[in-house]
Order: structure tokens, then C-alpha cells, then sequence
């Protein structure tokens, strides 16, 4: 078998440190596998059975912390390189890829873009377009970009696997912590809107609660949970001065998401930046409905029809955010939001009133959202892990 080698910073938590441990799992049958970290702090994946090396060189703040330590992170992954006689290094996120191809000896390398905010260092993507045999992508967008910034051809997109029996099953799973006095099976009168992601400012959560302070005013009885690490203290304060406080639950890390998605009405995306996004695609497995802001990269591709999709490129050619909702054939889209971090309660943006517009428009229709939860489940079905193991093996074949 060759030896293939992915390489990511961490196991803790995040879209792309799932798709890698995912990866593994599925190219086992193709490929002699090994995952390399640079820190096993908070691992909060399954690895059982899978050949994970950490050369232990977690991140450090300053700027010449950073320096030493990605010259330490290069000559220990050159070293594991070498000793496992690696064929072929794919790396999951920038300082994974910064990694990967300054350690290369003679393998074939693979460097993944997987969110816009990759995109915004054009000195960094010249760096893994060069030193790279082929760049992934996880969406149209980033090589789209890659082409139209960059003149970059040797780039593909693969979308990422979900598991929709797995997510379904690990749903059933019992929690005694639900928010506002709820239990998994719902019998009540409320309507829960959810979102899922760590306290990051791509994550828009401001634009959410500003939003949801807006749709409380109309119906009293919507509530919000937010699932995610971090430090939630200022946005605690924010719903508080909106007087939502008691009706936002900020959940904090959780190993299992599903039960909690599973027990909601809605689910709800702010944000301005993403690759594609995991937790709305989960969401959708659930048969949940969704709401979406057409942030760079991601919901459109997964909310919209293919030639829904073609007619947006065709009307804004750049890449740029939809100026108006759309209700897409498995989502609703709305514009993109300011990236800005604002918790101040007395500035509400024109976003975040059509972000409150959609949702009331949601939770004010039991058919509408049992519709637009039945597509949602249809659309996460196409994105099967078989099919993503297929196609990527298809990619990497290419290098032998």
C-alpha cells in the first residue's frame, strides 16, 4: 500500500479536524494511513484504530514564538516523512499547509484551502499553489477564486462527507441539560432556534442574537441555544441588554451536538465566513430547516439548486453575497453580514432585520417548516461518505 500522511494542528474540534479523521477512517481500504498533530490537547474526535503521531509542538502567541515554532513543526514532520516513507502529504488548513510544504522531501504534496479566510493572505495561497502538486478545495468558491485571483488551475473541490445515519443515530442519544425547562421530545408549545459553532467573530453570533432579539418582540414564544466553546461573556451581556437573556441559552462545548440540534425547530447560520459548513449540513441530516446568510463560501452551494446556484455566479460574477433573500430549492439564503464585531444593543444593522424577517417567516408556518426540513434531509443524503472516499481516491490516484 502507499503511505498517506494528513496533517491538521489539532483533534479538538472544528469542521476540518473531523473531515481529517474522516478521511482517514475512509481511504484505510486504499491507503496505509497516518494522521499527524502537532498537539493532542483536548482531542475531541474518535481516532480508535487509526495511526495518529503527534510531534507535540503546540501554537504559541507571540510573533517569535510562532516563527521557532513553525521551524520546530518543519523539521519534526520532515523527520516523521522520512522514517515513514510517506507517498503522498494532504494538509487540512493554512499552518497545516505552511507544514506540509516546507517539510517536503519526495512525496507528492496536497495542500487544502477549506475556508475563505484562507483566501485573504494572497501571499500565502501563491506559497501553496507553488510548493503544492494539487490544491483541494471543499467548495466552487475557493476554486473558483483560485482561477479568477490567482490563475490557478491545479486545483480541484471535493465536497465533505456526512454521515447521515451516523448523525441520526447519535441523536437518539439521551441529555438531561436541554434549555428553558425543554426535554428531547418536545412537547410544547415553544419554537427553539439553534446554531453551532465556537465563539469566533466568522461565526457572526452577534448578528444573531440582535436578530433573535428582534423576532422575540413578534413571537414570544421563540428561544435560542447556541453549541459551542469559547468565551460567551460578552455575548451574554449583549442578549441581556436586548432583554433576551433569559430566552438565549449558550450551551458551551458539547462531544455530541446532535441531541440538542435534534430537539430544535430551526436552524440558524450568521456567519461571514466559512468553508462549508459542517454543523448546517448536520443540521439538514436532522431535517431541520435553515436559514442561512450567504456568507463567502458554503451555504449557497448547499442551500441552492444548481441552477439557482449558476444564476447567482452569472448575476454577480465576483463572488459577492446576494443583496436579497432567496429562497433556495433546501435553505433560505440571506445577505451577507458585517464581519465587524458589534455588541453594542442599540446598533441594529439592515442584516440582521431580513435575517429576523426569515426566520419569523419560518417559525410562523408549521408546513413551511416541515417543507423546507424534508428537503433539507434530501439535500445532506447526496453528500455521502462513500462518494466523497470515491472521488477523493479518484484525486489522489493521479499521484502514484
Amino acid at each position: 500500500m502507499k503511505k498517506l500522511m494528513l496533517i491538521t494542528p489539532m483533534l479538538h474540534q472544528g469542521g476540518f479536524e473531523r473531515v481529517c479523521v474522516t478521511t482517514a477512517r475512509l481511504m484505510q481500504e486504499y491507503y496505509d494511513v497516518t494522521i499527524l498533530i502537532f498537539s493532542d490537547k483536548d482531542i475531541n474526535y474518535d481516532i480508535t484504530g487509526l495511526n495518529v503521531v503527534n510531534i507535540n509542538v503546540p501554537s504559541k502567541k507571540s510573533r517569535l514564538a510562532k516563527v521557532i515554532n513553525l521551524i520546530k513543526r518543519i523539521i519534526k514532520t520532515r523527520k516523521v516523512k522520512k522514517e515513514l516513507g510517506i507517498d503522498i502529504s494532504y494538509s487540512f488548513g493554512s499552518s497545516a499547509n505552511y507544514v506540509n510544504v516546507l517539510s517536503r522531501r519526495q512525496e507528492k504534496v496536497l495542500t487544502g484551502l477549506r475556508c475563505s479566510t484562507d483566501m485573504e493572505a494572497p501571499d500565502q495561497v501563491k506559497l501553496f499553489c507553488k510548493k503544492a502538486d494539487q490544491v483541494l478545495s471543499c467548495s466552487k468558491e475557493i476554486m473558483r477564486q483560485l482561477k479568477r485571483d490567482f490563475g490557478y488551475e491545479r486545483s480541484s473541490y471535493i465536497y465533505n462527507p456526512l454521515d447521515v445515519d451516523m448523525i441520526n443515530d447519535k441523536a437518539k442519544d439521551v441529555v438531561n441539560d436541554m434549555p428553558f425547562g425543554l426535554d428531547q421530545s418536545r412537547n410544547d408549545h415553544l419554537k427553539l432556534i439553534v446554531s453551532v459553532g465556537r465563539q469566533d467573530y466568522i461565526k457572526g453570533f452577534w448578528h444573531l442574537i440582535k436578530a433573535f432579539s428582534i423576532v422575540e418582540k413578534d413571537n414570544k414564544d421563540a428561544r435560542l441555544m447556541i453549541i459551542g466553546t469559547g468565551d460567551w461573556t460578552g455575548y451574554e451581556k449583549l442578549a441581556n441588554d436586548l432583554g433576551v437573556g433569559d430566552k438565549v441559552a449558550f450551551m458551551g462545548l458539547k462531544k455530541n451536538t446532535f441531541p440538542y440540534v435534534a430537539a430544535s425547530d430551526l436552524y440558524v447560520l450568521s456567519s461571514n465566513h466559512e468553508g462549508f459548513p459542517n454543523a448546517l449540513l448536520e443540521a439538514m441530516a436532522l431535517a431541520k430547516p435553515c436559514v442561512a446568510a450567504d456568507c463567502k463560501t458554503g451555504p449557497r452551494e448547499i442551500l441552492l439548486s444548481e441552477s439557482s446556484y449558476d444564476d447567482l455566479i452569472a448575476r454577480i460574477p465576483d463572488g459577492s453575497s446576494t443583496d436579497a433573500v432567496i429562497e433556495g430549492e433546501f435553505g433560505v439564503i440571506v445577505p451577507d453580514m458585517s464581519q465587524e464585531v458589534d455588541l453594542e444593543a442599540s446598533n441594529i444593522e439592515e442584516g440582521e432585520i431580513i435575517l429576523a424577517g426569515e426566520i419569523l417567516k419560518m417559525l410562523s408556518d408549521n408546513n413551511r417548516l416541515s417543507d423546507y426540513g424534508k428537503r433539507a434531509f434530501e439535500r445532506a443524503k447526496g453528500y455521502k461518505p462513500l462518494k466523497y472516499r470515491e472521488e477523493l481516491a479518484g484525486i489522489l490516484r493521479k499521484f502514484h
